[in-house]
């Protein structure tokens, strides 16, 4: 799937690698802590306890912030019976108001992302019940901490910034929670990428599309050759 997507500058490269290999460092992680748990708890009868709570909060990190990849790379499925059925004008109207109507989401999902997050890093919301309209004064919630993730001694120095100088006994919970707004502006940033390309004419959408057709049309040629 990547290959439908060609960075031009070398910036938009180093992005793309660190996407990749961040996505890729994720699943791996993710899939030892999961064998390491299973080989610890069947075999030695013991198990690390935060394993679960980490596994998940990665998984979580995961799929949010592969949502924006698969915008880039257009991996994102889609039904577009209605769009074949239509002339190619009509399919870039109806590209078009899907690029809008991707953009609202993205706007509004960007603005809950935060809201929800905000409080545990000790941030302020944002006012308004759709759009933002400025920051409001919101609890400080920055204590909170996870259940089981232990705190890595690398990130004490997180604690006079977002603790008022208090050492956490657990991996605080705007950590795990930062995915958010994180993976909420990279869908945005990814949606007016894809938006501007619709615009400009060249990508026909924000979905993969034909997928059927392209696997039947691969089985042609294969039996073809036979």
């Amino acid at each position: 799937m990547s290959a439908k997507y060609a960075p031009k500058t070398a910036l938009g490269r180093a992005v793309h690698v660190f996407e990749e290999s961040a996505i890729a460092v994720i699943l791996g992680v993710m899939t030892v802590m999961t064998f390491m748990n299973v080989v610890l708890r069947y075999v030695f009868n013991t198990s690390v306890i935060w394993a679960p709570e980490a596994t998940q909060a990665l998984f979580a990190w995961l799929v949010l912030f592969g949502m924006s990849y698969a915008v880039k790379v257009t991996a994102h499925l889609g039904v577009d019976a209605v769009i074949a059925m239509v002339p190619q004008r009509s399919r870039r109207i109806m590209a078009l108001i899907s690029a809008l109507a991707c953009l609202l989401y993205a706007v509004l999902l960007m603005k809950g992302a935060w809201d929800y997050f905000a409080p545990f890093a000790g941030f302020e919301q944002t006012g308004g019940r759709w759009f933002p309209t400025g920051f409001i004064k919101t609890r400080d919630q920055a204590w909170y901490e996870t259940e089981q993730i232990p705190m890595p001694a690398i990130l004490h120095f997180l604690e006079p910034m977002f603790n008022q100088g208090e050492a956490y006994g657990k991996l605080p919970r705007f950590i795990p929670y930062a995915i958010l707004p994180i993976g909420a502006a990279l869908l945005l940033f990814r949606v007016i990428q894809a938006s501007v390309e619709v615009v400009r004419g060249n990508r026909d959408s924000l979905i993969v599309s034909h997928e059927a057709e392209d696997a039947i049309d691969d089985v042609r040629h294969l039996n073809d050759g036979e």
